[in-house]
C-alpha cells in the first residue's frame, strides 16, 4: 500500500548484521583461544557453561590447575578489552566459577582467572593473556 510505513529500516537489518558479524568474531576468538590452549597442553573441560546470572567462556584444566577463560574478541586497536572485564563482570565470573565448581563435588585446588584479549589483523588472530586477571 502506497504510504504505508515500514516496521522494519534498512538500519535495522544493519544493526542484525552487525551483532551477528560479532556474535560469529566472538565465537571465532574462543574457538582459536581454546585450541591454542590445548596445544599448549590444557584440557577443555567446558564451554560457553551457563547459569543462572553468567557464563564461563572455557573452563580448562592443565596438572591439576584450572582456568577459568573469559574471551573478549576485540576490532584492531580496540584497547578498551581490560575494562570489559570490570567489577561487575568479575561478579558475575566469580559466581559462575563457584556455581561451575559446587555443581561437580570438586575439591579446593588453584584455580584462576585468565582473561584472553584477542583481535583479528590480516595476519589471522592474536592475542594478549592475562592470567590470574583477578
Amino acid at each position: 500500500m502506497k504510504g504505508a510505513a515500514s516496521s522494519t529500516s534498512p538500519a535495522d537489518g544493519e544493526g542484525d548484521d552487525a551483532k551477528r558479524a560479532a556474535q560469529r568474531f566472538g565465537a571465532e576468538a574462543e574457538q582459536w583461544v581454546a585450541s591454542e590452549l590445548v596445544r599448549e597442553g590444557w584440557d577443555v573441560l567446558a564451554r560457553n557453561w551457563r547459569c543462572d546470572g553468567g557464563e564461563l567462556d572455557l573452563v580448562v584444566e592443565r596438572d591439576g590447575v584450572l582456568r577459568f577463560v573469559e574471551v573478549k574478541a576485540r576490532a584492531l586497536g580496540d584497547d578498551s578489552g581490560q575494562e570489559a572485564v570490570g567489577e561487575r563482570k568479575q561478579r558475575i565470573l566469580r559466581r559462575a566459577a563457584d556455581l561451575w565448581l559446587d555443581q561437580r563435588g570438586l575439591p579446593a585446588r588453584e584455580a584462576a582467572f585468565l582473561v584472553v584479549l584477542v583481535e583479528r589483523g590480516p595476519e589471522g588472530f592474536r592475542a594478549e593473556w592475562i592470567d590470574d586477571a583477578f
